[in-house]
């Protein structure tokens, strides 16, 4: 096993980890109730795109497609 590799699954691993932690800590969306209930109208509706939530969102986004990066790769068995 070539160093490339040890050190790419290392880094697959710590990717998974960091995925696993994100998505637990993001909020569980509902489909519907914001619209129903008004939530649309609060503070955090109207600054999503600032919010911690949409942070989590996008770095949640930036690791899952350098999660499927690194399968891909990793699978290639060009090492």
């Amino acid at each position: 096993m070539g160093a490339l590799r040890i050190v790419l699954t290392v880094i697959f691993i710590l990717i998974c980890i960091a995925l696993v932690i994100l998505v637990l800590m993001q909020e569980g969306k509902t489909a519907g109730l914001g619209a129903v209930s008004g939530a649309a109208e609060t503070y955090w509706g109207k600054n999503k795109g600032r919010s911690m939530e949409s942070k989590l969102v996008k770095i949640t986004t930036g690791l899952a497609v350098g999660f499927l990066l690194l399968a891909v790769i990793l699978n290639l068995n060009i090492f």
